[in-house]
């Protein structure tokens, strides 16, 4: 765990996945966009790969909570990446705004209180960027929607690459980054 000290009264969450830590690509430069409009970010991280998604969720659960209830007048946000979806339902509990990166959506991958805690997303103004890839089998775009924003790219993998093409690759963690910025922007 490292924390970038900066705004005290907002701070961020990163949550890795498994196997994709904090360092990777999408998180660091979500780190580098929270940094750019001061918040305080924290990144998380796990000493070998979790063994279960229990552990994660409640991992990820216990985390969010503390730090919310130690820092009870700072705005919190909350940045996931796959596994770190995992505290979408705590993060919907306590109202923490959250960028959901290569959330898992699908019915195959969600458990229905994942599912069920997008839906109230919109229905109680939490504000929610989610970003995924329509060849991510995790993904699911119109779940994703009635839940808030959403970046969604054609072709993308589990790990918003397209397969053989760097370019296109790097095309899209730049647009990543800039939906990120307007989201941040817009709190």
């Amino acid at each position: 765990m490292y924390t970038n000290d900066r705004d005290p009264d907002r701070r961020a969450l990163l949550l890795p996945g498994a196997g994709y830590t904090t360092q990777a690509p999408l998180l660091w430069y979500a780190e580098q966009v929270l940094g750019v409009h001061g918040w305080t970010t924290e990144a998380l991280a796990w000493s070998g790969n979790p063994t279960s998604r229990e552990e994660v969720r409640m991992t990820y659960d216990m985390v969010l909570r503390q730090r919310t209830a130690v820092e009870s007048g700072a705005t919190y946000l909350v940045v996931g990446k796959s596994l770190g979806t995992l505290a979408l339902p705590t993060a919907v509990d306590l109202e923490v705004p959250g960028v959901w990166l290569t959330p898992l959506l699908s019915e195959e991958q969600a458990e229905p209180e994942l599912r069920s805690s997008i839906r109230d997303l919109s229905a109680l103004g939490i504000p929610a960027l989610f970003i995924g890839g329509t060849a991510d089998p995790a993904w699911d775009g119109d779940l994703a929607r009635s839940g808030g924003t959403v970046l969604e790219v054609a072709g993308a993998t589990h790990r918003l690459e397209i397969p053989g093409d760097w370019r296109a690759s790097v095309a899209i963690l730049s647009d990543v980054a800039s939906a990120i910025d307007d989201f941040i922007s817009a709190l």
